[in-house]
């Protein structure tokens, strides 16, 4: 019996996570091995003058001091390295770039020895002008990051549909704004860990890694190696969010191995983890022009993401920024501007919902500003100007399969709108809220599966998928017995192994259940021609007389029936296994496309849908805003696991409320201040709302396709929120967190204002 489509089929390894058994590569371990300690800049723009080493290699333990000079005169590495932009290295070679730049490493034998040491190797600094602000950095005369982009551009887009000048000149009404998200950091609880090991020129990797063939692809690039020369494996990831995506501390683990000719083990400190990447701060301005009906006319979007000092993947995240900036609204005109700027700051990259919660943030709050002061109903206006198949998009290309209609109307139910609120508490308001969202997921990717019958009955699932908690290879498992009709105790599933699992390009963008599901799917199509051939050409028949179900072939042709489990097929043809392979592919997107300031064309193989509703009530003597209940929901094509669904509704409610109300990282002196989890706030149990409900909206077409669920309601989040604060008190901030300061303030500005 299958185990498939529909059902709660609980997380194999839910025993183990109950228990703290489950293996994470934290706890690997390789005989005769060493470890390594970063040392990080402390200025956040600097020429690096000089390294002097001699001490900390006189200390005990110590077996070598590496530096980027050394490892740009090594001519057997490519000192850099970078997804879309080879900007990186792996240790800065003459300048640091941020505060938190590495700029050696420690080698020892033991953990505490190299962090002991660490202090005690001298860098000689000049400092060099520094910038922390995207916009700031923008501007002629501005310190230059890289030589090689004096602009401090990281990558931009444009994109232009209809007329929007004209547009925005004929329109009854013209509504701008600007709205501000800042920095924020993804905070696994589990850090960056690293094992590299050399035998030979064979390098072996295990890593905590959301995309183990995009490092082994790096480390090839770096080391000059055949791919069959670059091993990188992985096990269950403690969290990742984005932040384990492409290529991060393996460089460094890497090249120390090499260096000290035995394994390396590299685990960051908390503190480490904030210095390694974080999440986009942005600026977006807004310019909407709309007709006395409510209908838009015309839109034009300004938006510039901070890239921080290296590019990361914001050379193509900028444009996909851009593909998101109009929300799912139907706008006949728009104009569309998205940079990424360099600055003196910790590298951003992908955090959970990428380049989007930032502008759902902006386009969320907008429509029900331009509600407030045309007078109607939020949700009326979304209504009117909802896209719908068949509307052109922003990118010129029409759109299909939109379900935002229905989204709203469960949003609507949900929250209760249009009744009022319970009275709230003396002092206190109470407002609701709601948003929803548009997002494209990364399109050109490819990901292939592999699955092997075996002659014990067992079939063997091989995948690059990464699990993170998020049940991605419960889904796989899923996917497997639905499609190969068999129970998933039948099935056996390892962690990704770059030498024995086939490629996959990332396990991010919530791609892997589509993604991912397509290819196993393919594969499972083609185990099954493999068996019917394989039965077809014992029992001496046509393989149009053999049918494969419920793990079985069976031969119906004439008065000979025959049947037999799989496994008696394979044992009896002398075969050590069959495998059926697959493989999905998509042929565009925007890494693809001529000319990144001239947008045109599909960018996504289909748009994630979603929303968000929130009830607040906020304290008017001290600003605090309490969220009391919220509803998540989102389009997921056909669910393959219900429970799932909602428990990544939540996760997404849970998470989105830190960067809503109070995750922010704080630079003073182009230094970060907060890099830890005392200052630095994440959501806890008495931040999460009593009541968190969701709901995943499905196709009625039998053959819908599957979509990912991870991201969906994220970015509406925000928006729910503020739009919420703005119904109970009157009161609009443009700027994240909606702390209780930001609120007092504003509320007290309010007050004025109306006395005046």
């Amino acid at each position: 019996m299958a185990d498939g489509i529909g059902r709660d089929y609980r997380m194999p390894d839910a025993d183990q996570r109950l228990l703290g058994t489950l293996p994470f590569v934290l706890d690997r371990r390789a005989a005769g091995m060493v470890h390594a300690k970063v040392v990080r800049s402390l200025q956040p723009h600097a020429t690096i003058r000089g390294i002097d080493a001699s001490e900390a290699l006189a200390m005990p333990g110590v077996l070598a001091v590496l530096t980027g000079r050394q490892i740009a005169n090594d001519p057997g590495i490519e000192p850099y390295f970078g997804a879309m932009r080879v900007d990186q290295p792996v240790l800065a070679i003459d300048k640091a770039r941020y505060a938190g730049d590495p700029v050696a490493i420690v080698i020892a034998e033991k953990p505490q020895q190299a962090a002991a040491a660490a202090p005690f190797v001298d860098v000689d600094y000049e400092d060099l002008p520094h910038v922390v602000d995207a916009d700031d950095a923008a501007t002629p005369g501005a310190p230059v990051i890289h030589e090689d982009w004096p602009d401090n551009n990281c990558g931009s887009w444009r994109s232009r549909l209809g007329d929007c000048d004209a547009a925005l000149q004929g329109a009854d009404h013209v509504f701008t704004g600007v709205y501000y998200s800042p920095p924020a950091s993804h905070v696994p609880m589990e850090p960056y860990i690293c094992l590299a090991d050399w035998t030979g020129n064979e390098l072996e990797v295990w890593t905590s890694t959301q995309a183990p063939h995009a490092v082994r692809q790096g480390l090839e690039k770096m080391f000059s190696l055949p791919e069959d020369r670059v091993r990188v494996r992985t096990l269950n990831l403690g969290g990742a969010y984005g932040a384990k995506g492409q290529v991060k501390i393996e460089p460094m683990a890497a090249c120390a191995a090499r260096a000290v000719g035995r394994p390396v083990r590299m685990e960051l400190s908390r503190d480490e983890v904030f210095l390694t990447i974080g999440k986009h701060a942005a600026r977006v301005e807004l310019t909407t022009g709309v007709n006395r009906d409510g209908r838009f006319v015309a839109r034009r979007a300004k938006v510039n993401y901070n890239a921080g000092a290296y590019a990361v993947t914001s050379v193509g995240a900028s444009g996909q920024g851009l593909t998101r900036a109009n929300g799912p609204y139907a706008i006949p005109n728009i104009a569309v501007d998205s940079v990424a700027t360099y600055t003196n700051t910790v590298p951003s990259g992908p955090f959970r919902g990428a380049m989007t919660s930032q502008l759902a943030f902006a386009h969320e709050q907008q429509i029900d500003e331009i509600a407030d002061a045309l007078g109607t109903d939020p949700v009326e206006l979304r209504r009117l100007n909802l896209l719908r198949d068949g509307d052109v998009y922003a990118t010129g290309e029409a759109l299909h399969d939109l379900h935002y209609d229905e989204l709203l109307d469960d949003l609507v139910d949900a929250i209760g709108w249009g009744t009022p609120s319970e009275p709230a508490s003396p002092g206190k308001v109470r407002g609701k809220g709601l948003a929803i969202m548009l997002k494209n997921t990364l399109t050109p990717s490819r990901s292939e599966a592999r699955l092997r019958a075996c002659p014990d009955g067992t079939v063997h699932v091989f995948s690059s998928s990464v699990e993170m908690g998020q049940g991605a290879h419960a889904t796989i498992l899923q996917l497997v017995s639905e499609y190969l009709g068999i129970s998933i105790d039948r099935l056996v599933m390892g962690f990704p192994d770059t030498r024995h699992t086939p490629f996959d390009t990332t396990t991010s963008s919530s791609r892997t259940t589509s993604s991912m599901g397509e290819a196993v799917r393919k594969a499972a199509a083609d185990l099954m021609l493999q068996l019917r051939s394989l039965a077809a050409k014992r029992w001496q028949a046509s393989e149009d007389d053999v049918e494969i179900s419920a793990g079985s072939v069976r031969l119906r042709r004439g008065d000979e029936p025959r049947e037999q489990p799989w496994e008696e097929l394979i044992e009896q043809a002398e075969v050590p296994d069959v495998t059926g392979h697959g493989v999905i592919e998509s042929d565009f997107g925007l890494a693809l496309m001529d000319d990144p300031h001239d947008v045109k064309g599909p960018v996504s193989v289909h748009w994630h849908q979603g929303g968000a509703a929130a009830e607040v009530e906020v304290d008017l003597e001290t600003g605090r805003l309490e969220v009391l209940r919220m509803h998540a929901n989102c389009f997921a094509g056909k669910v393959v696991n219900p429970l799932r669904v909602r428990q990544q509704n939540q996760g997404c409610v849970i998470f989105g409320l830190g960067p809503t109300l109070f995750e922010e990282l704080d630079y003073q002196d182009g230094t970060l201040t907060n890099p830890n989890l005392s200052d630095y706030m994440i959501p806890s149990i008495l931040d999460v709302p009593a009541t968190i409900t969701s709901t995943a909206v499905e196709s009625d077409d039998p053959g819908a396709e599957l979509h990912g669920v991870g991201e969906m309601a994220l970015p509406a989040v925000s928006p729910a929120v503020a739009n919420a604060l703005f119904a109970a008190t009157g009161v609009r901030l443009h700027e994240l967190p909606l702390t209780p300061e930001r609120i007092l303030h504003a509320l007290e500005q309010n007050g004025r204002n109306q006395q005046e």
